[in-house]
């Protein structure tokens, strides 16, 4: 990995190598990305539902967005890291999008930001891409639209794959420098893979796609309620996790937690610092 990615090397990476990307929203999880070498970090709306625990991602506001990008740069990455614009942000006016993406890099350091749509959206995206901001482009599922799609099907079946490889093509007019392509049939991201000349990043959208993309915390196991057919679980940290507390708490209540061996003798130098609470 070079000392810092940017959206012109991703956009390189097309038809070199496959494109690793995972979601994550916090410091901790970030340094540990960061650790095992992911080249691109995306900051998610997808928060709204994995830590804040709301139904749908529409309820994220941009003050969350901002503050966990701010989590995430404060682990100092190398990787690439792209910030959810979240719902209203964007989609009301271009001037209003300039101004929501410049914030988010301007308060946080990211790299990037990712938007959902085409249509009415291109004009924003050219706007921000005049204005130095690289953009990331998002068709298929896209969540912010649950309301209107009543749930979160499959997209792209039919007819409605030709739109969807228009749309991608003018996203690339537009100037987005990749394109997260979500839960469409395989051989429609693989028309769109080989139709565009950046790189695509594919959740639940099969192995044709450039990159593939996973929430960090689904990919761990950490929610054992949640395992939908794209994703892999290469962990089961959630089971770990309740064990581990589960012991912790039989330690409290038996008294073999702490043993001598985690106390501080009474002439004990405060330097020695302080736990976290």
């Amino acid at each position: 990995m070079p000392p810092r990615m940017t959206a012109l090397h991703i956009r390189s990476l097309k038809g070199r190598e496959r494109i690793p990307v995972v979601t994550c929203y916090d410091y901790c999880m970030a340094r540990l990305a960061e650790a095992a070498g992911i080249p691109l970090l995306l900051v998610g709306d997808s928060l709204g539902n994995v830590i804040l625990g709301y139904e749908t991602t529409v309820r994220v506001r941009m003050r969350e967005m901002i503050h966990h990008a701010n989590a995430v740069m404060r682990a100092r990455p190398r990787a690439l890291v792209v910030v959810d614009m979240p719902f209203l942000s964007f989609q009301v006016s271009p001037g209003r999008a300039v101004h929501a993406a410049g914030s988010i890099v301007q308060e946080t350091g990211a790299d990037a930001v990712k938007l959902e749509g085409a249509g009415r959206n291109l004009e924003a995206v050219r706007r921000m891409v005049e204005a130095g901001i690289p953009v990331m482009g998002h068709l298929g599922l896209t969540p912010q639209s649950v309301l209107q799609l009543g749930g979160f099907p499959v997209q792209g079946r039919g007819a409605a794959g030709e739109a969807l490889l228009q749309d991608a093509r003018a996203l690339q007019e537009a100037g987005c420098f990749s394109l997260v392509l979500e839960k469409i049939p395989a051989p429609l991201g693989q028309r769109v893979t080989s139709a565009l000349e950046i790189p695509t990043i594919g959740i639940g959208a099969g192995s044709g796609c450039d990159g593939q993309v996973l929430v960090l915390n689904d990919l761990l196991g950490l929610d054992p309620d949640f395992n939908p057919r794209f994703v892999k679980r290469y962990a089961e940290l959630g089971s770990t996790v309740v064990e581990a507390l589960e012991r912790y708490s039989r330690e409290v209540r038996s008294g073999t937690f702490p043993a001598s061996e985690h106390e501080f003798p009474d002439a004990a130098p405060d330097s020695a610092g302080g736990g976290n609470s």
